[in-house]
């Protein structure tokens, strides 16, 4: 077994200084497919033949709380969760990870989605969002003769 020279809480301190280095980079700046990882709420986005296919992680929220609007090819997803009530008032937090407050997630999605047929469901904390692929970009077979 190897010994390392340093002890067990510098190690910890430079891994969490690392993980806040890479969460300030990560929120910061989008791509072309939306916000890095590190936001609220986690989303996952994907395409099928059909669609392009959206899930919003965001368990506790009202869906009436819940903004998604579409313009000009921009997906945005917006709202606010409420902080929750202390159990105990005379308890102090030590670690908060839940997040709260206001949230605003944007995707530019591709010229190919059909901006007239989003359907948007939110069920048990899952935000699902499905955008219709335009008839003109869908694959199709080609007859040889």
């Amino acid at each position: 077994m190897e010994l390392s020279p340093f002890n067990s809480d510098v190690l910890a301190d430079l891994d969490r200084l690392h993980r806040q280095i890479q969460q300030a980079f990560d929120g910061s700046s989008p791509d072309i497919r939306g916000y890095s990882r590190g936001g609220f709420p986690a989303l996952n986005v994907g395409r099928t033949d059909d669609s392009a296919e959206i899930f919003a992680f965001a368990a506790g929220l009202a869906p009436e709380s819940i903004e998604v609007t579409l313009e000009k090819g921009v997906l945005s997803i917006a709202g606010q969760r409420e902080s929750e009530s202390q159990i105990d008032t005379k308890a102090s937090t030590h670690k908060s990870e839940r997040f709260r407050g206001r949230f605003h997630r944007v995707l530019t999605l591709s010229d190919d989605l059909d901006p007239g047929s989003v359907q948007a469901r939110y069920r048990d904390g899952l935000l699902h969002i499905s955008i219709k692929r335009l008839a003109s970009s869908q694959p199709r077979r080609i007859t040889v003769n």
